[in-house]
């Protein structure tokens, strides 16, 4: 089936991590802190989910890079932790989103993004990057209280934008969030940046594409 709303993961799917390895050494940790903290915010965010409560991704990402600071042996001061997440607001697009999603955006399709984070810190990225006005909703989990991979933050996705679920496909590099879609009875298409296997216990992707062009050309092809 062809979707009418494009669903976005917004954290690596969009967004380039890389120049955040930077800001780690500078407050004292090795550069590949960052993939264990990153991985760390996302389980506490998905067990506080799973516990039915809710805190927001800078509230837990600072307590988890605190956790991270303290173990180097360095204080955990405000002006550090500060140091580290600001750089979230400062990140760049992947090179192969904006003219992709032009692409999708010229034939119609209807584009939302939908991040574990804030809305406010993709602003400026989207802006710069020439996105901004391709998006007709940006959206995150404060509303629902429940971060993806639970079924009601892709379910609120639909109800903002007006159409069942089925008629959505969520892209992310992340197979738990593509999972999560499917689960939630959404499309999946999984954005395989890094070419790494996608797990057997989860649901297999609808479109298993390289890059977002791979996917601009898939969903296009579709539509014929």
């Amino acid at each position: 089936m062809m979707i009418d709303v494009l669903l976005l993961d917004v954290n690596e799917t969009l967004s380039d991590l890389e120049p955040l390895r930077d800001r780690f050494v500078a407050a004292g940790l090795p550069a590949h802190s960052l993939d264990a903290w990153f991985a760390a915010t996302l389980r506490d965010g998905f067990a506080l989910t799973a516990a039915g409560a809710y805190a927001d991704f800078r509230a837990i990402g600072g307590d988890v890079l605190a956790a991270q600071l303290a173990d180097a042996g360095i204080e955990p001061t405000g002006e550090r932790i500060d140091g580290v997440l600001s750089g979230f607001t400062r990140l760049a697009l992947h090179p192969d989103v904006e003219p992709a999603l032009r692409r999708l955006h010229e034939r119609g399709l209807r584009i939302v993004t939908l991040t574990n984070g804030s809305v406010a810190m993709s602003e400026r990225m989207f802006a710069d990057g020439g996105i901004l006005p391709l998006l007709e909703h940006r959206l995150d989990v404060s509303a629902p209280q429940r971060w993806k991979p639970h079924p009601d933050a892709y379910r609120y996705a639909a109800e903002v934008c007006g159409v069942p679920v089925e008629r959505m496909g969520l892209a992310a590099v992340h197979p738990w969030d593509v999972d999560g879609a499917r689960r939630a009875g959404l499309q999946g298409y999984y954005i395989d940046r890094r070419r790494t296997p996608y797990p057997k216990a989860f649901l297999p992707p609808d479109l298993a594409v390289a890059d977002f062009e791979g996917l601009a050309d898939a969903l296009q092809a579709k539509a014929k």
